[in-house]
């Protein structure tokens, strides 16, 4: 099974690289990099992100996350030492695997190792997550980053459901719309077609048609399914290579109205996630390089790592993200302010609440868009096929009448 791997190393030069890689196995990467006469320094495989997924009941979810991290910050600011406070919340998780963990960071804690060390252990952890904590821990302020932790998980968790809302709404619509269609054409369309052919008699062109299209469901119900079957796993392939996941990514941000949804959930999550980093203590090259990582589009987390590269070069971070054309004029302008005033950790935030209402405005919008038209589309689809089916029944009554 391929694994994504995140290596540094220097050239020749001496010159600092670093990247990921997803390869087989460290010997296939190791060799990749050895072409390339890269010297490598590191390898590790590459964390996680934290996921939703309430289908399995051990999954360590972002709401299980933001409980423990809120809890675990209490505790340290009420003094407690950090094994006893490890130990006191590994004993009330109610989920084994993620008791398990915390009692292996216990563990690696009290054999000398940083909190941050133990936690980079486990994927579940992400990059965001051990870098927070790392700075936390030298600072001296590790509960006050444990609660933006928190609070940070919380924001993250809320903005995720209304974006994943917006986007199940219509899809939802749509199945209740193709499922009804289908079972009109596979069951009750032939009833009605076995009466007429019974009667005899012309029928009406437009019932024709709708009896033509139920011939051919029934026919090749098989075919169309393997067919539906198909291209979704294609897609999901497809979807996992580089260039399809950015180009898949790029045209949901291009969508009419969805899209809309799309691009401000994923400059709130950018916002936020900056916001969070470099107020905590994160260097902010170290910064962008985490949230390109956890932005969830490849078209947002490039547009990112192009702003590292040009930071890294000495310029500001403004000039690539407008170049980008990804991030709207007020976002560019606000986080230039943030820059040239030394604040631009409160001005990320700032950013960031104002598109968390602006999202759920988006989803409203989105709604209000799609309700209308699901319903005018369904009147068609199915008003159309009541009347194809209606016009041989008032043929017959004149028949019967005559």
């Amino acid at each position: 099974m391929a694994t994504t791997f995140i290596w540094k190393g220097r050239t020749p030069t001496g010159e600092v690289l670093s990247g990921e890689y997803t390869a087989e196995s460290k010997t296939e990467l190791i060799n990749h990099l050895r072409k390339r006469k890269i010297i490598i320094t590191h390898i590790r495989n590459k964390p996680k992100d934290i996921q939703i997924n309430f289908g399995l009941k051990n999954k360590i979810t972002v709401k299980d996350m933001s409980i423990f991290t809120r809890q675990f910050a209490t505790m340290i600011n009420a003094g407690l030492p950090m094994v006893q406070c490890l130990d006191i919340l590994s004993t009330q998780l109610e989920k084994p695997r993620f008791k398990q963990i915390v009692t292996e960071v216990m563990s690696d804690v009290e054999s000398g190792s940083t909190l941050a060390e133990a936690l980079n252990k486990h994927e579940d952890f992400g990059d965001l997550f051990v870098n927070m904590v790392d700075a936390g821990e030298t600072g001296g302020i590790l509960d006050i980053i444990l609660n933006r932790l928190a609070q940070y998980l919380e924001k993250a968790d809320a903005l995720r459901r209304k974006v994943k809302g917006a986007m199940t709404y219509p899809t939802i619509v749509f199945c209740v719309a193709g499922g009804a269609t289908i079972f009109m054409l596979m069951v009750i369309i032939p009833t009605f077609a076995k009466m007429f052919s019974d009667f005899g008699g012309d029928l009406p062109l437009p019932t024709q048609i709708v009896m033509l299209f139920s011939d051919f469901l029934r026919a090749n119900w098989y075919i169309l399914l393997g067919t539906l079957i198909g291209s979704v796993i294609g897609i999901k392939k497809y979807y996992k290579t580089e260039s399809g996941h950015f180009r898949i990514d790029q045209m949901m941000l291009k969508l009419p109205i969805l899209g809309n949804v799309v691009r401000k959930g994923s400059v709130a999550r950018f916002t936020r996630t900056l916001g969070t980093l470099i107020s905590s203590g994160v260097p902010i090259l170290n910064g962008l390089e985490i949230t390109a990582r956890t932005s969830g589009n490849k078209v947002i987390e490039r547009a990112i790592m192009d702003t590292k590269q040009s930071i890294s070069e000495g310029n500001t971070i403004v000039e690539p993200l407008r170049k980008s054309g990804v991030f709207p004029p007020m976002v560019v302008q606000m986080i230039g302010v943030g820059e040239q005033t030394g604040a631009l950790d409160e001005m990320l935030d700032k950013v960031a609440d104002f598109y968390d209402d602006e999202v759920d405005t988006a989803v409203e919008a989105l709604t209000a868009a799609i309700e209308p038209i699901m319903i005018v589309v369904m009147g068609f689809i199915v008003g159309g096929m009541l009347i194809a089916m209606y016009l041989p029944m008032f043929k017959l009554v004149t028949v019967v009448a005559g």
